[in-house]
């Protein structure tokens, strides 16, 4: 008979300590979403994949433990070990993760994307000469009888101020 105890106790703290892990899991949820701001459809898939998680764990601990078989104990030793964790490790927990998860950011943010923005101002303004050329050629390509006639007219003029100067080269040259 004390055996069948101990197992019980044994058991009812191993569920205890799930109901623990539970609630911790639940947090890494809830501080990916406080350093991440994500859109709804996100949060839901989150959701979604934190109670695929722990239906799994939960799978798991039930069949390595007990079997298989569900007692009222270890129902209630999964939510008082959820409730004591929330009540009281949690927040602690999420205040250190959260600084922990913003200076990672900002060290990535540092030590990636500043140097990737210098990298493609760099980038841009090599290739700013090549995308006016090409924003020019496409103009040409797509509008060929606006530009046509615009070189059209600078050709006419062109013409029409050395054929002046034709003139007045020939008039000059009369009275001199």
């Amino acid at each position: 008979m004390e055996n069948a105890t101990l197992l019980q106790l044994y058991s009812f703290l191993i569920y205890l300590v799930s109901g623990i892990i539970i609630g911790i899991f639940f947090d890494v949820f809830r501080i990916l979403r406080k350093s991440f701001h994500t859109s709804d459809l996100l949060t839901y898939i989150e959701d979604i994949i934190f109670w695929i998680i722990t239906g799994l764990f939960l799978l798991f601990v039930l069949f390595q433990i007990s079997d298989g078989e569900i007692r009222i104990y270890h129902i209630i030793a999964l939510l008082l070990g959820g409730i004591l964790y929330l009540l009281t490790m949690s927040k602690i927990f999420i205040k250190i993760n959260v600084k922990i998860m913003t200076f990672v950011k900002s060290l990535l943010h540092n030590i990636v994307l500043i140097p990737l923005k210098g990298l493609f101002f760099i980038i841009k303004k090599l290739f700013t000469p090549f995308t006016f050329f090409v924003i020019n050629v496409k103009k040409i390509i797509l509008n060929p009888s606006k530009k046509l006639k615009k070189l059209e007219k600078k050709k006419n003029k062109k013409q029409k101020v050395v054929t002046e100067r034709r003139i007045l080269r020939k008039n000059v040259e009369k009275y001199n």
